[in-house]
């Protein structure tokens, strides 16, 4: 991996990211619990660094998918935050029109594709958008987010396979959880065998790196988008990470037993906001006023699209066979 320092300007930027993701979901969690929002959700708490750092690097045009785990996603491409709230709320002025909730986001408007729930899934079709930009003459950047339990589907390494023969500008990006719902890699794939190996049996560019440390995965991400960029081909990133909330839900599961004790408090203790909030701290980059600014903003943006997503209507019944099929 080179060398790649994090520009002071883009640290603040990514820590802001970082922090507006948190403050956002973190809000939601406390809504859910009003029973207005009806659709499932899934939490990228304690992870949102993959998210922020990855999308450091694009440019709007450029493209996403995301998966069910995809608020932080759409947040750090510039997904609208009025837009995403309403769809969670199902109304009508929501990015799917009140239709989708959680795990169908869209925002074509800054290149986010769209989220689909089936694990795997948006590996093809960020492929195909690849592909389809190619053929077009004008090849674009496509990001792949998804979790370790996508790179046990079949139509992974066929998407890899077709992205390496035809060295389209694929950048793959697994967020490695450790965690397919309760399940944990050691009953899911062999014990010695590292997830980004399998994209080293395919012959791309690949790497893994500490999902928690913003500057390492803006570093590996930089590396892997400019290759793609230059036309020299997909690239596979791993970045391990870790949820601390239910695999779907707003609330803690360790009555479950299926963490191994001690387990979230140690990752807890590598909270990825904490963690970049201290480094830029350190190296004079961001002040605590600072810092006590931006929570500020991002809690009167989060305020204001609350009040819009609740204010909004419902989709009427004539909107109920809208936009089932392409124009």
């Amino acid at each position: 991996m080179k060398n790649r320092q994090t520009p002071p300007d883009v640290a603040r930027r990514m820590l802001h990211g970082i922090m507006r993701v948190r403050l956002i979901e973190e809000r939601i969690r406390k809504l859910y619990a009003e029973q207005e929002m009806r659709c499932p959700t899934h939490f990228s708490i304690g992870q949102e660094a993959v998210a922020v750092g990855v999308c450091a690097h694009l440019k709007r045009e450029e493209l996403i998918t995301s998966a069910h785990r995809s608020h932080a996603h759409y947040l750090a491409k510039g997904g609208d935050l009025k837009g995403m709230l309403a769809e969670l709320y199902g109304k009508a002025t929501g990015c799917a029109a009140g239709k989708g909730g959680s795990m169908h986001l869209i925002d074509r408007s800054v290149g986010f594709l769209g989220a689909v729930p089936i694990v795997g899934s948006t590996i093809p079709i960020g492929v195909g958008a690849a592909l389809s930009s190619v053929l077009q003459g004008n090849p674009l950047l496509t990001v792949i987010f998804f979790g370790d339990a996508a790179t046990e589907a079949g139509v992974f390494h066929e998407s890899l396979n077709i992205a390496a023969l035809h060295k389209l500008p694929v950048v793959m990006v697994c967020e490695n959880n450790l965690y397919s719902v309760l399940s944990p890699l050691s009953v899911r794939k062999p014990e010695d065998r590292e997830i980004v190996q399998l994209a080293q049996g395919h012959g791309v560019f690949n790497g893994q790196a500490d999902g928690n440390d913003a500057d390492a995965v803006y570093a590996l991400a930089g590396e892997a988008i400019e290759r793609a960029r230059a036309g020299q081909g997909p690239a596979f990133l791993e970045f391990k990470t870790y949820r601390w909330y239910e695999h779907c839900g707003p609330l803690e599961d360790q009555h479950l037993g299926y963490r191994p004790p001690g387990e979230l408090e140690a990752w807890k203790a590598r909270d990825p906001l904490k963690l970049y909030a201290g480094r830029l701290r350190q190296h004079g980059i961001v002040s605590d006023a600072d810092i006590a600014v931006m929570e500020k903003t991002i809690d009167a943006e989060i305020d204001e699209a609350v009040a819009f997503a609740k204010a909004s209507p419902f989709p009427t019944r004539d909107q109920l066979a809208t936009h089932l099929y392409a124009p």
